[in-house]
């Protein structure tokens, strides 16, 4: 159940006897230009029972200074005296976090004001589920909303069968149980997609599932720690799928891995798109057969993952082999069984709903 070995932990801090409901985590390294945004959204939430936990690893800037600033007792900064990379800095806050949830935010990121509300109330009502994400729309680096909405499967067995293609959960929107986390830990292994193993591992025995709710609104810029590591978070993926494949008996060799591993990435697909399929129809129908001999994750779920991903390639093909041609690939298939993939009533309703604006309030506390 634990993280790897590499996962060192620190003495835990004694608990007060009264503790929040909720503890916001947030990291942050070199964030002094935005961090005011997260920390203000984060304190005009509709839900009050929170404490917010501020972790800064090493920053050279005016972060530290700037949160200094805030004159609210509800926020308590940590730091790690010196920069360790964002998994110790997530262990660090696991440690601190005195909330039966914990919801992680990003230090450049805008929460809306019911974001809290929504999740605990779900998290209360649903015993077995171990986290909850959201659906994430996105702002560009000056906070004006940009023509982008990413949305995740919802249902717990269709999470469980999408982590094996991708990671299903968007990490800035989850809400979790803090006790189990902090017994799962952070792998440092991971630099760079450790939330991505973290929902693996928790896969193994936990159920976590996805609101249909916008209810974070993520910061894209330049500065990005994900955005300038895209060499080290493919290998990252990688070794998880690795594991996953594993796991349903399927030993693959680096080229099928990186195969498999381009077929929910655009970009990353080969020139020799109809060859491309080929090979794409025959892995994906190896897998569902593995996963029948050596059962793992959820066939019905499963087999919607593998009949969406097929599509998927299928449609992106299309410049290649005309629209006509890839919508018979696709319904000529026996992987087609799958569709429509994830696409639930409930999915399809939610989609109706327009990204609200992210009034991203970025007044340091003196100019409030």
């Amino acid at each position: 159940m634990s993280g790897s070995a590499s996962c060192p932990v620190h003495p835990m801090p004694p608990r007060p006897e009264a503790t929040p409901k909720v503890t916001v985590f947030i990291p942050v390294h070199n964030r002094a230009r935005y961090v005011c945004v997260a920390v203000n959204s984060i304190l005009a939430q509709d839900f009050e029972d929170f404490e917010l936990l501020v972790v800064d690893d090493g920053s050279t800037d005016d972060t530290v200074a700037t949160l200094e600033r805030f004159d609210d007792p509800r926020l308590r900064i940590a730091t790690n005296g010196e920069n360790r990379g964002i998994p110790y800095t997530r262990n660090h806050g696991l440690e601190l976090a005195r909330g039966e949830y914990i919801a992680l935010l990003d230090s450049d990121d805008h929460a809306y004001p019911n974001r809290l509300g929504r999740q605990v109330a779900f998290l209360d009502r649903n015993p077995d589920i171990v986290q909850v994400g959201s659906w994430c729309s996105f702002m560009d680096s000056e906070g004006a909303m940009l023509p982008k909405v990413r949305r995740q499967p919802l249902a717990p067995d269709d999470l469980h069968a999408h982590l094996l293609f991708h990671c299903p959960l968007i990490n800035r929107t989850i809400m979790a149980r803090t006790a189990v986390l902090q017994a799962y830990r952070y792998d440092l292994d991971y630099p760079r997609c450790q939330d991505y193993d973290m929902h693996a591992r928790l896969s193994a025995e936990h159920r976590m599932a996805n609101l249909p709710e916008l209810l974070v609104c993520g910061r894209e810029h330049p500065g990005r720690w994900t955005g300038n590591s895209a060499d080290l978070g493919r290998d990252r993926k990688i070794a998880v799928a690795r594991r996953l494949l594993e796991r349903i008996g399927i030993e693959a060799d680096e080229t099928e891995l990186r195969r498999h591993h381009a077929l929910t990435r655009k970009d990353e697909k080969r020139d020799d798109l109809e060859g491309h399929l080929d090979w794409t129809e025959s892995w994906l129908w190896r897998i569902k057969q593995a996963n029948r001999r050596q059962p793992h994750f959820p066939k019905a779920a499963l087999d919607r993952a593998i009949g969406a991903i097929w599509a998927l390639n299928c449609w992106q093909a299309r410049r290649v082999l005309g629209r006509r041609q890839a919508l018979t690939k696709v319904v000529g298939s026996r992987l087609s069984r799958g569709l429509p993939g994830n696409f639930s009533a409930r999915f399809l309703w939610a989609t109706r709903q327009r990204a609200p604006i992210a009034e991203a309030d970025d007044r340091p506390p003196t100019a409030a």
